[in-house]
């Protein structure tokens, strides 16, 4: 067979994609492309009509036409299955089988047509080849993209370095000068550096507004990991009257922040470079499995629940590689509700069987040697309910106005499924100059007056306090305002109780001893 063209027009017989396969004069194409509209019968069953020199195949694709040019001594068979191949083509590169979508992919389309069309002659290949020869990309070319990022990444460093070095200059000029601090470049380089500052509330930090970024972070109590030290903290004193304006100008700023709220720990030494407020401690078992389940619960404030969810992972973390050819034997509680799910790289079969996990290849060891990382997950799990029994913390908020005054009665309901830890309720308030009266509370409360927050704080909820509640009193206020209310806590059950039982080796001897941590976190707890 011979292909003369391959086209997408109209049924108007607007010409969108057009593809010549043979040595003939473009008059001649466009002569018999336009000549297609005015031979196709109405109403006939028939894909190919002929003329006295060529022969029209074509496909309805919508309100379009697929459509192939042939001579007239071609296999009719080998065109039709020749527009069969054009026509799953189409939408593949094509995703609105209109004028717009076609015109938009046209040159996709041609190359694709391509694949399918040699000299007039029909390849031999498949929908998925064509795709793939038409994505195939250049060795050469990535090849020059990695030696192009390579330069970007290394003149990058350069301009770091050169930026490290100028602000060190600076700093080191600003320290034999011994200025207190530098408004420009945002620091102070005094021994303040050696006073942490633990700010309980939120939204202060870098760019806070008072044209100061210090080298203490607020929130971590310890320097900020720049890699540079600022010599003015580490300068001798210039004299006593520095000294004391140091002093003045460090008191002044502490009055400030406590005037805002804040809780100022002085004569505290900061925390190591690097460490982490939230960090786990270190590993001490060669072998460690963490069970982690999260709680997603949002509740309504007139009672019951708009979403409960738990996703839970087992993870394993190896300290040495020779403790890495092992299997996990483990036990559920049995909850028909909880879903498991085991690593692609598992052997399913084994879990399903004998609620032991392994690799599918024996022979094939777990990472080993980061204790810093997540650890690697061997199963995830899930669960869902509306059953407000299931729920481990309600809380039911009362706003009632009376008068000039707005009193707001909250109390907590606490599951006997769980022993709550570091429970914190927090409820945003109107805006406020001033702390609320709290009249009651069981535990602990702050006001954080930046975000107008009040916080409820339970460092325990056991059998001993399964409920306890909070009075206090603001200005009148809209009973919408005291919503949603957000919770965090955290628990060393879970809802799947997950234990791990045992940990065998693959070529014997003795297990390796293994440590296991079970924690309940909430990533989103609301009542709204």
């Amino acid at each position: 067979m011979v292909v003369l063209a391959a086209s997408i027009v109209t049924k108007s017989g607007k010409v969108l994609v057009s593809r010549q396969y043979v040595d003939m004069s473009r008059i001649r194409i466009e002569g018999l492309l336009a000549a297609f509209p005015k031979l196709i019968g109405t109403g006939k069953q028939h894909t190919y009509f002929e003329t006295e020199n060529v022969r029209y195949v074509y496909q309805p694709i919508e309100a379009l036409y697929l459509l192939l040019v042939t001579n007239k001594q071609s296999n009719i068979l080998e065109d039709l299955e020749t527009l069969r191949l054009l026509s799953k083509l189409v939408p593949e590169y094509s995703m609105s089988l209109d004028e717009e979508g076609i015109c938009r992919t046209a040159f996709e389309l041609i190359f694709a047509f391509d694949e399918v069309i040699s000299l007039g002659h029909k390849e031999n290949v498949t929908v998925a080849q064509v795709k793939q020869y038409c994505e195939m990309e250049s060795h050469e070319e990535k090849l020059h993209k990695l030696v192009m990022q390579s330069k970007i990444n290394e003149t990058k460093d350069v301009m770091k370095r050169k930026a490290s070095e100028i602000d060190k200059s600076k700093i080191e000029k600003r320290g034999d000068k011994g200025g207190f601090m530098s408004m420009g470049s945002g620091r102070i380089e005094s021994s303040f550096s050696e006073m942490s500052i633990s700010n309980t509330g939120s939204g202060f930090g870098s760019g806070s507004g008072f044209g100061l970024n210090t080298e203490i972070d607020l929130y971590a109590m310890k320097p900020k990991g720049s890699g540079r030290q600022p010599s003015a903290a580490n300068a001798p004193p210039k004299g006593l009257g520095m000294q004391l304006g140091k002093s003045q100008r460090t008191n002044q700023f502490l009055e400030s922040l406590k005037a805002e709220g804040e809780v100022i720990l002085e004569d505290v030494q900061p925390k190591a470079a690097g460490q982490s407020r939230s960090s786990a401690p270190p590993l001490t078992d060669p072998v460690t499995l963490t069970v982690e389940e999260k709680l997603n619960v949002t509740l309504k404030r007139d009672g019951g629940v708009s979403n409960f969810d738990v996703q839970g992972t087992l993870s394993l973390q190896i300290l040495n590689a020779e403790d890495g050819q092992i299997q996990v034997q483990i036990e559920t509680g049995g909850n028909p509700g909880i879903l498991f799910k085991t690593h692609p790289n598992m052997n399913k079969e084994l879990f399903a069987n004998e609620n032991i996990l392994g690799l599918k290849d024996p022979n094939r060891p777990f990472p080993a040697g980061n204790s810093d990382a997540a650890g690697v997950g061997l199963l995830k799990w899930r669960m869902q309910s509306t059953d407000e029994s299931m729920v481990p913390l309600t809380i039911n908020c009362w706003p009632s106005v009376s008068g000039n005054e707005t009193y707001v009665s909250i109390e907590y309901e606490a599951s006997s499924m769980f022993d709550l830890r570091n429970v914190v309720i927090s409820v945003p308030l109107p805006a406020l100059r001033e702390a609320p009266n709290v009249r009651q509370v069981d535990g602990e409360w702050r006001f954080d007056p930046r975000n107008s927050v009040l916080e409820w704080s339970i460092l325990l909820i056991d059998n001993s306090n399964r409920s306890g509640s909070m009075e206090f009193v603001v200005p009148p206020a809209d009973s919408s305002v005291f919503f949603p209310i957000s919770v965090n806590f955290s628990a060393t059950n879970t809802f799947s109780e997950l234990k791990v039982v045992n940990v065998l080796p693959q070529k014997g001897g003795a297990p390796p001893k293994f440590g296991q941590r079970t924690q309940l976190l909430t990533e989103n707890y609301q009542v709204v």
